[in-house]
């Protein structure tokens, strides 16, 4: 457990206006949430002195602890705090979860209750970029709300309610919600609109980390990569990508980046079908998550290939022999296409290869556990239903 206090702090030898002691637990998922709750905490107390109050010491305390969830698929947070505030002694508990979470159609950021001094925040809500600056924003809105409602002074640069449905500045609203729609907090920061949309979506692509996928497609990069050195050794290859235009080699690349794409995805069952109307809308959030993804992942692989590719040609195939082969003089653009095509037609028998990976090991290399979780109860949800 990690410790952090504002300077001048008791426990750094100084003392705060009023010599009280505020602490502050953050207690996170294993793995991505556990690293941004860390690097949160390490400049948290100079930040809510700062912009909450300045007459206390502020101590933020980190833990890394899986936050299960229960019957429902939540997170029982008011069971969790009751006993980790008792035990660590906090004054204040905020919990980072990498699960989705959702109002009606919004996706939620966070959740709090001032009374019971507990926050959750999501960390998909927090987007693919600067995730670590808006979770320091929502426990910093957090405890500005707690401070205002237990009569401290006002909070001073911390966000406040927009004035209108929808602004330009920011995607984050926050939700009158019905008190049936109540977990165990009152007030909720959702996302509002296209832009909060797009920026939960993209913060639970980065929560999948689509890079793994590549070592788990090791039997699709290695028929990819049989495959591109066929177009390395063969002159008909080098022909045939020297007389492609860049447009028709992009478009045979993009052909080839889908083909691997709708592939892993109807091959592994990746795709949801709700047989709930209810839950459509939500399944397209969650596809669209998928081949985002698999995309990526799949590009990735892409640009490893065509690397090794590129330098495979560049030491295989002699200038002379190039341009005797093509009649007429050579550069590194004849060498990038040859490279390029091989890519793309390795790509296509990668796709192929895939299936020689196990369903279960594509599975876990494209989705987080949370997400991983969420399926399980998915599948086991409509085979009850069936």
């Amino acid at each position: 457990m990690a410790e952090h206090d504002r300077p001048g702090s008791p426990g750094d030898g100084g003392a705060s206006a009023s010599g009280r002691t505020v602490t502050v637990g953050l207690v996170a998922d294993p793995g991505m949430a556990d690293r941004i709750a860390e690097r949160v905490a390490a400049d948290l107390p100079d930040t809510l002195s700062a912009e909450v109050d300045d007459t206390v010491s502020w101590r933020v305390e980190t833990d890394c602890e899986e936050l299960t969830l229960n019957d429902q698929g939540n997170i029982p947070i008011r069971k969790i705090a009751h006993r980790m505030m008792a035990e660590r002694r906090w004054d204040y508990l905020v919990a980072l979860t990498d699960l989705p979470r959702h109002i009606e159609t919004h996706p939620v950021l966070s959740s709090f209750s001032t009374a019971h001094r507990t926050a959750l925040i999501s960390l998909p809500a927090a987007g693919g970029l600067w995730p670590r600056r808006h979770v320091r924003q929502a426990v910093v809105y957090f405890l500005g709300e707690a401070a205002a409602a237990l009569g401290a002074k006002e909070p001073s640069g911390v966000a406040r309610e927009p004035r209108s449905p929808v602004t330009l500045a920011s995607p984050i609203h926050r939700l009158p919600v019905a008190k049936k729609d109540m977990e165990h907090h009152d007030t909720y920061t959702a996302l509002i609109g296209v832009r909060g949309k797009a920026r939960m979506l993209f913060g639970m692509v980065r929560g999948n980390r689509p890079w793994r996928l590549i070592p788990s497609l090791s039997s699709a990069l290695a028929a990819a990569t049989a495959t591109a050195a066929f177009g390395v050794f063969y002159g008909s290859i080098w022909a045939i990508a020297d007389a492609l235009s860049p447009l028709r080699l992009a478009l045979i690349s993009a052909f080839a980046l889908t083909a691997m794409t709708v592939w892993l995805i109807a091959y592994n069952d990746l795709w949801e079908r709700p047989s709930e109307q209810s839950a459509q809308k939500e399944s397209v959030l969650y596809n669209t998550v998928t081949i985002v993804t698999v995309v990526f992942g799949v590009v990735c692989m892409y640009a490893l290939l065509f690397t090794a590719t590129l330098i495979g040609v560049l030491i295989v195939i002699d200038p002379q022999l190039l341009q005797s082969e093509l009649g007429h003089p050579v550069g590194i653009t004849d060498y990038g296409a040859i490279a390029w095509l091989a890519s793309s037609m390795g790509t296509v028998a990668g796709a192929l290869g895939s299936t020689f990976e196990s369903e279960e090991a594509v599975r876990t290399a494209a989705y987080s556990k949370r997400e991983l979780e969420r399926r399980a109860r998915f599948s086991e949800s409509s085979d009850a239903q069936s």
